[in-house]
């Protein structure tokens, strides 16, 4: 009787925060859960799941993932739920499954469940039910008011999993390698192999893992994509990236396309981790019965651009808002990368408001491990610092060597920015920015005054 009031009022609750117009995006994934989680804390020890129960996890890129994993199921048939609203923690996820299940039989109705899920929440979810597959992006120095050090992560994954889980693993990424081994879970390994970004020396102030993790000896790196994601080998024992069981090769992020196990797909923008995500998602797909072909002809058919939503024009310039998440300098250096790949003039709008949405520590020591020395390129024109912690920014980048007369600081984005992009900057216009912000930096560079 619990678990049927449990699915009830979440059901009910949830209603009425899709008509109830003051309640945030939010609190709408949310506050249902926290509701059902009060009459039975364990409901999802009760219920009856479909055949696979797919999780994605990992420091970055499991956004991103999910959704490609949800369109291409979605697209080949399978009834997929999953968190498209990316609220990943205990209560989202237990609101999003309580609003697929039916009340009376408790059956959730799906053929996968899909979850995109924190790393620090994997267990609390899935207590006494076990994950089919967990995809693993990557796991870097990221949130550490929050989460410390990469092992912590590290060993929050581990804890959460059992030897029946099928993990699909990005092997470029030392750490989830060694994750996967002292799980013994059976694992699939993909990657990307070498492409013309990558470099010999890491060019990143983030290297979490130098040393073998097996024996001790340092690791050797055939290339660095970014941070220590690369294609990595120890002299001394078989901990090595290779042998991959689906390889993505033949990148090319300018014309949006690549190759995976022979399969010619296109990816969806023109960063790096979107070839990874597109990588894992194909492995996945792939690994539950789905053949390569119908995988291949989805990615292919099912093209659209990544932030084509966010690209408008301010007068005759293109400005292009890409989001990038706070507390991850990884994240923050592949955005800049992108940024560097385009062509002629170019002005950068950077910052953000809120450091997390979760807690409010704000620490920023994660800003001095962004590369921002990169910005010193010579097509870039300025450097517009905005947000609350737009000081920050711009010392962090000073510190990094770019030139002062270079940077802009933007008092109030909301009504002055409009008027210092067009005046006092050149080229086309590309945002570096939490989600947060997106909506309402758009509108200070769209409105008439």
């Amino acid at each position: 009787m619990r678990d049927f009031l449990a699915i009830i009022i979440n059901k009910v609750i949830t209603f009425t925060c899709l008509i109830s117009k003051p309640v945030t995006h939010t609190e709408g994934s949310v506050v249902p859960g926290s509701f059902a989680s009060k009459i039975n804390r364990h409901i999802l020890d009760d219920l009856k799941y479909p055949k696979y129960i797919v999780g994605v996890t990992g420091s970055s890129g499991k956004g991103s993932t999910t959704k490609l994993i949800a369109n291409i199921l979605t697209d080949n048939g399978y009834k997929v739920v999953w968190n498209k609203n990316g609220s990943n923690l205990f209560n989202a996820a237990l609101t999003l499954i309580l609003n697929n299940t039916n009340p009376f039989t408790k059956k959730i109705n799906a053929d996968v469940l899909l979850l995109e899920l924190d790393e620090s929440y994997i267990k609390e979810i899935f207590n006494k039910v076990n994950l089919t597959h967990l995809v693993i992006t990557n796991i870097t120095r990221d949130q550490v008011a929050r989460n410390g050090e990469p092992e912590i992560i590290y060993k929050n994954i581990l804890d959460a999993l059992d030897p029946s889980t099928n993990l699909i693993i990005n092997a470029n990424d030392p750490f989830v390698l060694n994750l996967a081994i002292e799980s013994k879970c059976p694992t699939i390994k993909y990657g990307l192999l070498k492409y013309k970004g990558d470099t010999k020396k890491p060019l990143s102030n983030t290297i979490d893992m130098v040393y073998c993790p097996i024996c001790g000896e340092k690791l050797k790196y055939a290339y660095y994509h970014y941070g220590n994601i690369g294609s990595f080998q120890c002299p001394k024992c078989k901990f090595g990236t290779n042998p991959l069981q689906y390889k993505g090769t033949d990148i090319n992020l300018q014309s949006k396309f690549m190759t995976i196990n022979n399969h010619l797909v296109n990816i969806n923008h023109g960063a790096l981790f979107t070839s990874y995500a597109t990588t894992a998602a194909y492995a996945l797909c792939n690994t539950i019965g789905l053949d390569e072909t119908s995988i291949q002809n989805t990615l292919n058919k099912n093209y659209e651009d990544y932030n084509n939503e966010n690209v408008f024009q301010l007068g005759k310039r293109k400005v292009e808002m890409l989001d990038s998440k706070p507390e991850n300098a990884l994240s923050y250096e592949q955005t800049i990368d992108y940024v560097l790949e385009q062509k002629g003039n170019l002005t950068v709008i950077i910052g953000f408001d809120n450091v997390s949405r979760r807690y409010d520590y704000n620490d920023i020591s994660w800003l001095y491990d962004i590369n921002f020395s990169k910005l010193k390129d010579p097509f870039i024109d300025k450097i517009v610092c905005i947000g609350r912690f737009k000081y920050d920014i711009a010392l962090a980048m000073e510190y990094m060597g770019i030139d002062s007369k270079k940077i802009i600081i933007v008092d109030n984005y909301r009504t002055e920015l409009k008027n210092i992009i067009v005046h006092k900057t050149k080229g086309n216009i590309y945002t570096i920015i939490f989600v947060d912000m997106m909506n309402a930096v758009k509108k200070a560079l769209t409105e008439v005054k």
